[in-house]
């Protein structure tokens, strides 16, 4: 088969890759319409009394849950479409031999649209470490990789409105780029344990692969399976406890306790979230119904940011490349940005 067979073969196999794509969106608008009509008659067949407390959860529940996994497949999928652009790779490449500062944004803004975590935190380290990236660059990338993603903001987006989720964007993305640079000011390369220090810097190359558009939209496929498929319990876990809160928990009691009024509320957020562990998908369903109960805007999202950012388990894993002095270091910082976030949507949002 010659270039050009294999050209024109290829026309159709597109077009129906964009078809089908097409006719997912039309149906997921068309079902995502229906959920609210549906969870209200489903709720009521269910033998519950109108306003119960119990009715009030159930209702939560069955109503968030395919909204939230919805909106989670389809702003995954985006994603993964978007990310077939940013390979560990090219990632590599583009924060190698950037100057703090500028670098520190390049890494913070890479940050939200790659397909990083704190479970990839180790091997993504060692390779930026082998490239030749500043610690302050590699700070702020692990920093806004897992706080500021595209779930946290399209499910944010699609639950909150645009505002909130414009404000977290641009705190979030402030607290990656100054913690970032604060920690390169430190100079405090020695703190890395000692095999992580000995590993050799080699020059970090983009490889030259062509990539269609079906695989783009394979990408998608693959992020929705994969992400979606390791969080889907979580995210329901999530929507249990948001439903709990939603329907038992008063509105007076919550107030009281994350109100804006009470001063020690975003510290207290802050060390609840750290032995936590969840992930933005996760722990949305919680926000939206501590929200609904009254609790200050700015107490909510600096218990999400800790959770997300500053979780137990991410600490034990960094530890196999941090010393415990720069994981103190780390979570001192970190901490400190999500208190003054805290602080500060509590006033912009009175």
């Amino acid at each position: 088969m010659t270039a050009s067979d294999t050209e024109l073969a290829t026309v159709p196999r597109t077009g129906l890759w964009l078809a089908g794509t097409a006719a997912f969106l039309v149906a997921w608008v068309l079902v995502y319409a229906q959920l609210q009509p549906f969870s209200d008659w489903l709720v009521g067949q269910l033998p519950l009394a109108p306003g119960s407390h119990l009715a009030d959860a159930v209702a939560f529940f069955v109503y968030d849950t395919p909204k939230v996994l919805m909106l989670l497949t389809l702003v995954v999928f985006g994603m993964g479409v978007l990310r077939s652009w940013f390979s560990p790779e090219r990632t590599r490449a583009l924060l190698a031999g950037r100057h703090e500062g500028v670098g520190n944004v390049a890494a913070a803004a890479l940050g939200i649209v790659t397909p990083f975590c704190s479970c990839s935190a180790v091997p993504l380290f060692i390779g930026f470490v082998s490239a030749g990236v500043p610690l302050g660059v590699t700070f702020s990338f692990l920093i806004a990789a897992p706080m500021v993603n595209e779930v946290a903001l399209g499910l944010l987006l699609a639950l909150l409105g645009w505002k909130v989720a414009l404000a977290y964007l641009g705190f979030g993305l402030g607290i990656a780029i100054v913690a970032g640079w604060v920690i390169g000011r430190f100079h405090l390369e020695g703190w890395l344990q000692d095999w992580v220090r000995n590993v050799r810097s080699s020059a970090a190359e983009i490889p030259d692969v062509e990539v269609t558009i079906v695989d783009r939209l394979k990408a998608g496929i693959e992020a929705v399976v994969d992400i979606v498929g390791r969080v889907w319990i979580w995210v329901i876990a999530g929507i249990a406890a948001g439903a709990f809160i939603h329907g038992y928990v008063p509105a007076d009691l919550l107030a009281a306790i994350m109100g804006r009024d009470a001063w020690w509320s975003v510290p207290a957020a802050v060390v609840l979230g750290v032995p936590m562990y969840s992930n933005a998908a996760g722990i949305i369903p919680v926000v939206e119904a501590l929200l609904g109960k009254g609790a200050a805007l700015g107490t909510v999202l600096a218990f999400m940011m800790s959770v997300i950012a500053l979780s137990a388990p991410e600490m034990i894993i960094l530890h196999k490349v941090l010393t415990a002095r720069l994981i103190a270091v780390f979570v001192a910082v970190v901490a400190t940005g999500i208190l003054a976030v805290g602080l500060l949507f509590n006033l912009l949002f009175a």
